[in-house]
């Protein structure tokens, strides 16, 4: 087994491609990664089990905004790990607070029962949580193999004291695995700081689109004026990554 993890965010097959062909150890599949990442559809997951040999974890998210999830969003959740379990993902990724900050194990638990022998990880509705060290101890008691986090700040630079805080209460108990604004430079400057090998990166470059003929004066969505821009994983960030993980970590 490795002794670091490079995970690729994407949310397409060609970023999928890129992040296999830098290298890189598993991906965390979404759609939308430009509102942070929503659940994929299941022709998307189809697609990249076609086209790549990666390890997938599915990020499962019903929706743009908070983590706290009314019954039919749950219930939701509850289906997609059910789905992509019987697809063969070889994990999920999800999140749920209560009102009042804290994590809602009654409905995670039930999730990582719905989940079974898959791997099950704590995504970025842990940067939002009021205690992040009592989120740590109630990650590990659940059974979750991950935690996705900043350190509770915007980038894991900023957040680089409680990532290694995390890491130390940690105790080998559950991969820390750091994000937000991760590349070659804050992965350098970050392993010797924290001790973190894990790290979670989308690459992304902005693409222009193959649309010759542009209606100027309307977006769509979110995307305002910028529906003529595509974001994809470029596989030289992920390889550089790689390559700095590998150099200290070894293989």
């Amino acid at each position: 087994m490795s002794k670091y993890i490079l995970e690729a965010c994407v949310d397409s097959v060609r970023s999928a491609l890129a992040a296999e062909k830098g290298g890189a150890s598993r991906v965390e599949l979404c759609s939308n990664l430009v509102i942070g990442g929503v659940s994929p559809s299941l022709p998307l997951f189809r697609q990249i089990r076609r086209h790549t040999g990666l390890k997938v974890r599915v990020l499962l998210r019903p929706r743009y905004g908070d983590y706290c999830y009314d019954d039919y969003e749950f219930e939701e959740l509850r289906e997609e790990v059910s789905m992509f379990r019987e697809e063969g993902a070889d994990g999920v990724v999800v999140g749920i607070l209560n009102p009042d900050g804290s994590l809602n194990t009654d409905q995670l638990s039930k999730l990582k029962q719905e989940a079974g022998s898959m791997e099950i990880a704590l995504h970025r509705a842990f940067d939002v949580c009021a205690d992040p060290f009592l989120a740590l101890e109630q990650a590990v008691d659940l059974g979750f193999d991950t935690i996705l986090t900043s350190g509770q700040a915007p980038t894991a630079w900023e957040g680089r004291d409680l990532l290694k805080e995390l890491q130390k209460k940690g105790r080998g108990r559950i991969e820390i695995l750091a994000a937000s604004g991760i590349g070659p430079e804050p992965i350098r400057e970050l392993i010797p700081y924290t001790g973190i090998s894990s790290y979670h990166m989308s690459g992304k470059v902005e693409l222009e689109s193959a649309m010759i003929f542009r209606k100027e004066g309307i977006g769509l969505g979110l995307s305002e004026g910028s529906d003529y821009k595509i974001l994809r994983t470029d596989s030289q960030e992920i390889r550089t990554s790689v390559e700095l993980l590998s150099h200290t970590f070894g293989a």
